[in-house]
Protein backbone atom coordinates (compact mmCIF):
# COMPACT_ATOMS: atom_id res chain seq x y z
CA UNK A 1 0.00 0.00 0.00
CA UNK A 2 1.30 3.36 -1.17
CA UNK A 3 1.65 6.07 1.41
CA UNK A 4 -0.09 9.56 0.25
CA UNK A 5 1.61 11.36 2.87
CA UNK A 6 4.92 11.17 0.30
CA UNK A 7 4.94 13.76 -1.80
CA UNK A 8 7.61 12.50 -4.19
CA UNK A 9 9.17 9.27 -5.26
CA UNK A 10 12.45 9.24 -4.62
CA UNK A 11 14.71 6.13 -6.19
CA UNK A 12 18.06 5.30 -4.35
CA UNK A 13 19.87 5.47 -7.81
CA UNK A 14 18.93 9.05 -8.11
CA UNK A 15 20.86 10.03 -5.42
CA UNK A 16 23.59 12.13 -6.07
CA UNK A 17 27.21 10.07 -4.28
CA UNK A 18 28.58 11.76 -1.31
CA UNK A 19 31.64 13.80 -1.69
CA UNK A 20 34.75 13.76 0.07
CA UNK A 21 36.13 16.52 1.16
CA UNK A 22 39.50 16.37 2.10
CA UNK A 23 41.27 19.97 3.33
CA UNK A 24 44.42 17.74 5.10
CA UNK A 25 45.11 16.90 1.85
CA UNK A 26 45.21 20.33 -0.12
CA UNK A 27 46.95 21.63 3.17
CA UNK A 28 49.57 19.25 2.97
CA UNK A 29 49.99 19.86 -1.16
CA UNK A 30 50.10 23.66 -0.60
CA UNK A 31 52.99 23.08 1.82
CA UNK A 32 55.33 21.72 -0.89
CA UNK A 33 55.01 25.30 -2.93
CA UNK A 34 57.40 27.55 -1.33
CA UNK A 35 55.44 31.15 -2.98
CA UNK A 36 53.25 29.52 -0.20
CA UNK A 37 55.93 30.02 2.81
CA UNK A 38 56.92 33.51 0.96
CA UNK A 39 53.53 34.25 1.72
CA UNK A 40 53.49 33.30 5.08
CA UNK A 41 56.96 35.14 6.00
CA UNK A 42 55.53 37.91 4.22
CA UNK A 43 52.21 37.47 6.33
CA UNK A 44 54.57 37.59 9.20
CA UNK A 45 56.32 40.79 8.18
CA UNK A 46 52.93 42.63 7.71
CA UNK A 47 51.73 41.37 11.28
CA UNK A 48 54.52 42.54 13.02
CA UNK A 49 54.57 45.89 10.88
CA UNK A 50 50.42 45.67 12.73
CA UNK A 51 52.07 45.15 15.92
CA UNK A 52 54.02 48.34 16.25
CA UNK A 53 51.12 50.46 14.51
CA UNK A 54 49.38 48.95 17.99
CA UNK A 55 51.43 49.65 20.08
CA UNK A 56 52.07 52.98 18.42
CA UNK A 57 48.75 54.16 18.48
CA UNK A 58 47.62 52.96 21.46
CA UNK A 59 50.51 54.44 23.44
CA UNK A 60 49.56 58.23 21.18
CA UNK A 61 45.90 57.25 22.52
CA UNK A 62 46.74 56.56 26.22
CA UNK A 63 49.28 58.96 27.03
CA UNK A 64 49.40 61.58 24.01
CA UNK A 65 45.28 62.04 24.31
CA UNK A 66 44.42 61.03 27.45
CA UNK A 67 41.67 58.43 26.03
CA UNK A 68 40.60 55.36 28.58
CA UNK A 69 43.08 52.37 27.79
CA UNK A 70 39.76 50.34 26.91
CA UNK A 71 38.95 52.40 23.92
CA UNK A 72 42.29 53.34 23.13
CA UNK A 73 43.19 49.07 22.79
CA UNK A 74 39.98 49.05 20.54
CA UNK A 75 41.43 52.07 18.06
CA UNK A 76 44.90 50.88 18.24
CA UNK A 77 43.69 47.36 17.06
CA UNK A 78 41.51 48.86 14.31
CA UNK A 79 43.95 51.14 12.86
CA UNK A 80 46.37 47.58 12.82
CA UNK A 81 43.59 45.74 11.13
CA UNK A 82 43.36 48.23 8.24
CA UNK A 83 47.23 48.62 7.59
CA UNK A 84 47.76 44.78 7.89
CA UNK A 85 44.17 44.25 5.21
CA UNK A 86 46.08 46.91 2.41
CA UNK A 87 49.28 45.39 2.82
CA UNK A 88 48.44 41.90 3.10
CA UNK A 89 45.95 42.35 0.14
CA UNK A 90 48.44 44.22 -2.25
CA UNK A 91 52.18 42.97 -0.91
CA UNK A 92 51.48 39.54 0.54
CA UNK A 93 48.37 38.04 -1.44
CA UNK A 94 48.57 40.31 -4.50
CA UNK A 95 44.53 40.32 -4.23
CA UNK A 96 44.24 43.58 -5.76
CA UNK A 97 41.80 42.28 -8.67
CA UNK A 98 38.92 41.21 -6.12
CA UNK A 99 36.33 43.25 -4.54
CA UNK A 100 37.78 45.25 -1.66
CA UNK A 101 34.68 45.82 0.26
CA UNK A 102 34.28 41.84 0.56
CA UNK A 103 37.70 40.88 1.10
CA UNK A 104 37.81 43.66 3.50
CA UNK A 105 34.78 42.03 5.76
CA UNK A 106 36.15 38.51 5.35
CA UNK A 107 39.50 39.74 6.61
CA UNK A 108 37.94 41.47 10.08
CA UNK A 109 36.33 37.98 10.44
CA UNK A 110 38.97 36.51 9.71
CA UNK A 111 40.71 38.51 12.09
CA UNK A 112 38.35 38.69 14.94
CA UNK A 113 38.55 34.88 15.11
CA UNK A 114 42.04 35.34 15.22
CA UNK A 115 41.90 37.55 18.17
CA UNK A 116 39.27 35.22 20.11
CA UNK A 117 42.16 32.53 19.70
CA UNK A 118 45.07 34.41 20.58
CA UNK A 119 43.14 35.81 23.46
CA UNK A 120 42.40 32.17 24.80
CA UNK A 121 45.71 31.21 24.40
CA UNK A 122 47.27 34.50 26.15
CA UNK A 123 44.45 33.84 29.42
CA UNK A 124 45.90 30.18 29.19
CA UNK A 125 49.64 30.98 29.24
CA UNK A 126 49.29 33.81 31.69
CA UNK A 127 46.79 32.16 34.48
CA UNK A 128 47.37 28.40 33.74
CA UNK A 129 51.14 28.16 33.11
CA UNK A 130 52.20 31.27 35.09
CA UNK A 131 54.07 32.91 32.09
CA UNK A 132 55.16 36.74 31.81
CA UNK A 133 52.34 39.08 30.12
CA UNK A 134 54.43 40.02 27.36
CA UNK A 135 56.20 36.40 26.89
CA UNK A 136 52.86 35.27 26.97
CA UNK A 137 51.05 38.03 24.26
CA UNK A 138 54.01 36.96 21.88
CA UNK A 139 53.57 33.55 22.53
CA UNK A 140 49.85 33.88 21.80
CA UNK A 141 50.10 35.87 18.90
CA UNK A 142 52.92 33.64 16.74
CA UNK A 143 50.74 30.53 17.70
CA UNK A 144 47.59 32.15 16.75
CA UNK A 145 49.04 33.35 13.12
CA UNK A 146 48.95 29.85 10.96
CA UNK A 147 45.27 30.17 11.77
CA UNK A 148 44.81 33.90 10.66
CA UNK A 149 47.33 33.34 7.56
CA UNK A 150 45.09 30.44 6.14
CA UNK A 151 41.79 32.06 7.11
CA UNK A 152 42.73 34.90 5.16
CA UNK A 153 44.78 32.91 1.97
CA UNK A 154 41.95 30.14 1.62
CA UNK A 155 38.94 32.77 2.18
CA UNK A 156 39.48 36.19 2.73
CA UNK A 157 41.57 36.50 -0.47
CA UNK A 158 40.65 33.60 -2.51
CA UNK A 159 40.98 34.56 -6.42
CA UNK A 160 37.81 33.50 -8.29
CA UNK A 161 39.81 30.77 -10.35
CA UNK A 162 40.22 28.90 -7.22
CA UNK A 163 37.66 26.51 -5.92
CA UNK A 164 35.55 27.27 -2.87
CA UNK A 165 35.46 23.85 -1.13
CA UNK A 166 37.98 20.75 -2.19
CA UNK A 167 36.60 18.17 -4.19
Amino acid sequence: MRDDATAVDIHARRLPTPVQIRPHVRLLHGMRRPENWMQLVRFGVVGGAGFVINLAVYTLCVHGLGIDYHAAAVISWLVAVANNFVLNRHWTFDAGGGRAHFQAMRFLIVSLVALGVSQLLLTAFVEGAGLAKVAAQALAVAASMPLNFLGNKLWSFRSDAEPAAVP
